[in-house]
């Protein structure tokens, strides 16, 4: 039996943005509950298409979103960023 609490607080579960370096140098940026098993699915294929061919991926940045709300919107904005933005964004 769902309630309205159990709803909220399912939903204020952290999330995570992330960036993952590929090998062949292009940056991927995705959002996740759990990040180590999530790169771990990168890095077996089993994750997004794009980085199934660019393997092996690097985690390169993360951060914490309190909402999948919140977390959708930052990824939208982190891929809205020019290389030259997620370079700085990443700290190289």
């Amino acid at each position: 039996m769902n309630n309205a609490a159990d709803e909220v607080s399912e939903d204020s579960t952290d999330w995570y943005v992330y960036l993952l370096r590929c090998a062949d140098g292009s940056l991927y940026t995705g959002m996740t509950k759990d990040l180590q098993r999530r790169i771990q699915q990168h890095n077996a294929g089993t994750a997004a298409r794009y980085t199934r061919g660019r393997l092996p991926v690097e985690l390169v940045y993360h951060e914490q979103a309190t909402s999948r709300s919140q977390a959708l919107k930052r990824e939208y904005a982190i891929k809205q960023l020019s290389r030259v933005q997620k370079e700085s964004l990443i700290g190289e």
